[in-house]
């Protein structure tokens, strides 16, 4: 029996949007280091003879990348039309490899188990389709005006998941014959036709990314134990004539910039420095040596990218980062706050996980005779 899955992305989010303020659609956020869809269909992979996504293509293949997948079809303005975008993809297929079962996934639901799976494909031996749910246990309050109008029985009611499955040929047949395309639900189609489908025993776990709070539940489940460690990163760099001063990603108007092989970014390679040193992954020099002409003055933002990168393949995530620059002149308060955002931008978190703050030597030292510029860095990541 050859099993189809169709994995749908092709929905922006909104709530998820308007609740966390994220502008990345909320299947193509990342959990523990990589995107909700991308576990979605691992969990699919091992119980299906194909994945057949839908959604942005250019989104999709990135996320995906590597997974034995079909080519992404472009998805609907409707949860149904991009289900039938899927079908038709499928029906698409030579005869050989034509789907009997196709089971409907939502790329926001990443924790799915094998015996969720299981459940729904063994009930289409006996029904042309099955549906996971769990049983409404609280108690349901309809509401009115803002006060309770009445108490809902919860007798016989469930709450519906993913995947749905359904047998290939008819579950087609319904949707180029559907007068209607706002489905909300898959069975729906079915339940109108007088077709019986089946409900079998979901998980509390299967949880549709919605709220900001359900991605701290799936980290839990999904996650490895995070460890916290804390980085530190120290840097210096002298004054020299005739170069810009880049600082925290930022070019700062001053009569001098700083001295060095790559930009001199004192901010960023302190940065860097204690990022790698919280990962146990020594020094920026280690990484891009100054020995080698291609980093030649180089733009420090691909060090700090880098560094953020690995963080993100080793599983883990900055929880934040406090730099503290020294130095007599320039002032960096008019600065701190777009440093602050450029930092941010470059390692892909929110600003407010980054602090950039400056001191002065009361004029001692190097830095107290206006030689040159120190940073000291300090962050704390979580890692595995």
């Amino acid at each position: 029996m050859r099993v189809a899955a169709i994995l749908l992305a092709a929905g922006t989010g909104s709530r998820y949007a308007a609740t966390t303020g994220s502008s990345i659609p909320k299947q193509y956020v990342l959990l523990a280091g990589q995107p909700v869809i991308r576990h979605a269909a691992q969990a699919l992979l091992p119980h299906v003879t194909s994945i057949q996504p839908v959604g942005d293509p250019a989104s999709l293949n990135e996320a995906l990348e590597g997974l034995k997948i079909l080519p992404p079809v472009a998805g609907g303005e409707t949860r149904q039309a991009s289900v039938r975008a899927g079908l038709e993809a499928l029906d698409k297929l030579p005869e050989a490899e034509k789907p009997d079962i196709v089971l409907v996934h939502d790329g926001a639901r990443p924790y799915v188990t094998a015996q969720v799976i299981s459940n729904v494909v063994s009930a289409l031996e006996q029904h042309p389709g099955a549906i996971p749910a769990v049983p409404v246990a609280d108690t349901l309050k309809r509401e009115k005006d803002g006060v309770i109008d009445g108490t809902v029985p919860r007798d016989h009611l469930y709450r519906a998941q993913t995947p749905q499955g359904f047998r290939f040929g008819l579950f087609l047949d319904l949707h180029r014959g559907a007068a209607s395309v706002s489905a909300t639900d898959d069975a729906k189609l079915l339940e109108d036709a007088g077709f019986s489908v089946a409900l079998v025993a979901g998980d509390e776990d299967n949880i549709k990314l919605t709220y900001e709070g359900d991605l701290v539940r799936l980290e839990r489940l999904i996650g490895p134990t995070l460890l916290p460690r804390v980085g530190l990163g120290y840097d210096v760099h002298a004054f020299e004539e005739g170069r810009p001063l880049i600082l925290c990603g930022i070019t700062v108007p001053h009569t001098k910039g700083l001295a060095g092989h790559s930009d001199a970014d004192v901010g960023i390679h302190a940065l860097c420095d204690a990022i790698y040193g919280a990962l146990a992954e020594g020094d920026i020099g280690r990484h891009f040596p100054p020995s080698q002409n291609e980093w030649k003055n180089a733009d420090s933002a691909r060090f700090l990218v880098h560094a953020g990168q690995r963080i993100r393949e080793r599983g883990g995530m900055l929880v934040n980062a406090d730099l503290t620059l020294i130095c007599e002149r320039p002032k960096i308060g008019p600065h701190s706050e777009a440093m602050r955002k450029r930092l941010a931008d470059l390692l892909e978190v929110d600003v407010d996980r980054i602090s950039v703050k400056a001191t002065t030597s009361e004029r001692l030292g190097f830095t107290g005779r206006e030689e040159g510029i120190a940073c000291t860095a300090t962050v704390s990541v979580l890692v595995p």
